[in-house]
């Protein structure tokens, strides 16, 4: 019987592949996205120094966000990362999808970050 790798397994090979090629710094830091089946999360991540610089999540209580799995809640997030990175003084990183395809929910982040002021 042929046994089928789970597609989660598959995502984490290619979000290797991925991860070769890009790296953040302190002055381009990384914004990676993680999606789950309920919500999305988002953090800009300095690789040179391993430390987090800014977080949301549609678990955030201040974003007030009543179902975290859809497009509407990756927009919000997408705004928040956006303005903590303007309070950090980012203004410019480089996309991580982690292994996801570029449509939907990642894709809706990625756009509303942009449309408020992130440069990828």
């Amino acid at each position: 019987m042929i046994k089928k790798e789970s597609r989660n397994e598959n995502r984490k090979y290619r979000h290797l592949r991925i991860r070769k090629k890009i790296s953040g710094t302190a002055e381009v830091p990384r914004l990676c996205v993680f999606r789950s089946n309920s919500q999305i999360y988002a953090q800009i991540i300095d690789d040179k120094n391993r430390t987090t610089l800014a977080s949301a999540s549609s678990l955030d209580k201040d974003l007030k966000i009543k179902n975290g799995g859809n497009i509407e809640a990756a927009k919000i997030v997408g705004k928040s990362i956006a303005e903590k990175a303007k309070k950090e003084k980012i203004e410019e990183v480089v996309f991580d999808r982690a292994g996801y395809l570029y449509h939907g929910r990642v894709a809706a982040l990625a756009e509303a970050a942009r449309e408020n002021g992130l440069k990828f």
